[in-house]
C-alpha cells in the first residue's frame, strides 16, 4: 500500500492514546502473515529495551529504544505476544515483538488468528 488504510491508522492512534492495549490483530506484509495484540509504541520500546538491557551482549542498545511522546500520527504498528503464522506454526511458539510500517500491510483482520499443528 502506498498509503495506509485509514481504518487502521485510526486504530493504531487509539492504541496509542491508551485507550486500549489489548487489541488483537492479524496483518499480511509482504513475505509475512503476523498475529498479535497491538501495544502504545511507549510500552512496546519499554519492554524491547527491558530485554536488550539483560543482554550482555546486547545491552548497549537499550538506548536506542527510548520513547518518543507526542502526538503524531500512528506510522508502524507495535505487536506484542505476537506470531509469525507460517503454515500451520506461529513463529516464535510463546510470541514475539514485531514493528510493522503501516504502509507495507496490505490486507488485515481484528482477531489473533489461531493455529494448529492437525
Amino acid at each position: 500500500m502506498t498509503h495506509p488504510d485509514d481504518l487502521l491508522v485510526a486504530i493504531a492512534a487509539m492504541v496509542e492514546s491508551r485507550h486500549s492495549s489489548q487489541m488483537s490483530l492479524t496483518v499480511v506484509v509482504p513475505g509475512a502473515v503476523i498475529t498479535g495484540r497491538l501495544a502504545p509504541e511507549a510500552l512496546w520500546k519499554e519492554r524491547v529495551a527491558e530485554v536488550l538491557r539483560d543482554s550482555d551482549h546486547l545491552g548497549r542498545f537499550a538506548t536506542a529504544f527510548t520513547p518518543s511522546h507526542g502526538d503524531k500520527e500512528p506510522t508502524h504498528l507495535h505487536f506484542h505476544v505476537a506470531r509469525i503464522l507460517q503454515g500451520s506454526f506461529g513463529i516464535p511458539d510463546s510470541g514475539g515483538m514485531y514493528r510493522v510500517a503501516l504502509e507495507d500491510v496490505s490486507a488485515w483482520t481484528i482477531g489473533d488468528i489461531g493455529y494448529s499443528d492437525q
